[in-house]
């Protein structure tokens, strides 16, 4: 490859360290979504008295967990990233707005943050989205 081709392609190619730094902001909402995802699909008891209190049936709990672990594959599959995302920030507006609704406002946070690491992670790993959304810079 010439001098020439391989400064164009640094200049217009992703950069890695972005990657990698999409990854490292995104993997710490997954390991929140992931969490939650074990507490419901193994009954956890402390996780089963939360979800009663919200006014949930213990039935749905497998359900939302099935839903919830495929929306984080969907993340996880660079193809359907933004998707996942999407699908993951609608699931984590229904907690936040479950917690709202019984007048709770600090468990909110803890969604919310989510919602905030996962688009931090696919803004920086996706170049389409960042320029889709870019940040404004003063002339």
């Amino acid at each position: 490859m010439s001098t020439v081709a391989d400064q164009a392609r640094r200049a217009t190619g992703p950069k890695w360290w972005l990657v990698w730094a999409g990854w490292i902001v995104g993997a710490m909402g997954l390991l929140v979504l992931l969490s939650s995802v074990r507490w419901k699909l193994t009954h956890d008891p402390w996780y089963v008295a939360e979800w009663g209190r919200l006014g949930y049936s213990l039935g749905a709990l497998r359900v939302i967990g099935l839903v919830q672990l495929t929306c984080v594959v969907l993340y996880l599959i660079t193809r359907t990233a933004v998707l996942g995302t999407v699908l993951l920030t609608g699931y984590l507006g229904g907690a936040i707005a479950s917690y709202v609704r019984i007048g709770e406002l600090y468990p909110p946070v803890v969604p919310f943050g989510t919602a905030l690491l996962l688009w931090g992670g696919i803004y920086l790993r996706e170049e389409r989205l960042r320029s889709l959304l870019p940040f404004r810079r003063r002339p």
